[in-house]
């Protein structure tokens, strides 16, 4: 191996990035213990390992294909979007991204596998199909995902959102619960909305190698309205579960970013199209989309 090829490697891997999948796994991780009042630790840390993998895959993946697509030479990087750059710099690594990929997806599945054996039949019947989905996302995501506005809006919130939470809540307890739906809503719609906004500054750029999505196609300033809504919608959902009793009462700390998403919201419509004005939002949108669904796990945990 090249010396300058493992540090290219390890960028492909955005580690900073990959702080999304503990949190969203420790949203899964609570419900189960609020569900069944204990945790099989070993369990967890095998659920937390196959949602790394599976993230870092994606992420591999997806710097393999814009290097090949010529799109990370056309983009205009931001410290949220565009890309590391490292397989541009580094032309002799691609084909070793490609592995580095293909074997994180295969420890994902591997994980999935495992926990599969240990469930009883009707768990695994369940869970099977949020395994399949979520690899099925990992390999179609750039190639095909990208390019249809629709999915592309819907998808990685789907993988962090529904597939983790549910799935860490499955592979722990063997069931899911009506309150796991509903806080899955909350990284679906914090996860989509971090890629829309990240999206603004490559509108250009993913135009001219065939991408497709909503900024590109309705303009930044009517895609930032959508990011609102997005932002709206999951404390809207949290707050009327919470006054439902469908969730417990704990659920109610992750309100507390709410007024964080209404400065995001309103810093993205105020400068959709001031790319350099956007940058302190876009910021601020990673902080929500983390802190969001941990607040959400802490109050689980204090007050199931």
């Amino acid at each position: 191996m090249h010396p300058s090829t493992l540090p290219a490697l390890v960028a492909t891997l955005r580690l900073p990035f990959l702080a999304l999948t503990p949190a969203c796994v420790a949203l899964g991780l609570a419900l189960a213990w609020a569900d069944a009042g204990a945790l099989a630790w070993p369990r967890a840390a095998l659920v937390l390992l196959g949602a790394l993998a599976a993230h870092a895959s994606v992420n591999v993946l997806n710097e393999w294909h814009d290097a090949r697509s010529g799109l990370d030479a056309l983009t205009q990087r931001t410290p949220f979007s565009g890309g590391s750059g490292a397989l541009p710099a580094t032309p002799g690594a691609l084909g070793a991204a490609l592995v580095l990929g293909c074997a994180l997806l295969a420890v994902a599945a591997a994980c999935g596998l495992i926990l599969l054996w240990a469930l009883p039949m009707a768990a695994r019947l369940a869970l099977l199909p949020l395994g399949l989905a979520g690899l099925a996302l990992i390999v179609a995501y750039t190639p095909w995902i990208t390019r249809h506005p629709l999915a592309c809006l819907l998808a990685p919130g789907l993988g962090f959102g529904p597939l983790m939470v549910l799935g860490t809540q499955l592979a722990l307890t063997g069931r899911f619960s009506h309150a796991g739906l509903l806080v899955s809503v909350l990284p679906w719609c914090g996860v989509s909305g971090l890629l829309l906004l990240n999206q603004f500054p490559d509108v250009d750029a993913d135009r001219a190698v065939g991408r497709r999505h909503l900024p590109m196609l309705w303009g930044r300033p009517r895609a930032a309205r959508l990011l609102a809504g997005l932002l709206a919608l999951a404390p809207a959902v949290l707050l009327a579960g919470v006054l439902a009793r469908w969730l417990p009462p704990g659920a109610a700390l992750g309100l507390l970013t709410a007024p964080q998403a209404w400065q995001v919201a309103r810093g993205a419509i105020a400068h959709a199209d001031d790319l350099p004005a956007l940058l302190p939002t876009m910021g601020r949108n990673v902080v929500l989309t983390l802190l969001t669904p941990l607040l959400v796990a802490t109050g689980l945990w204090a007050w199931p």
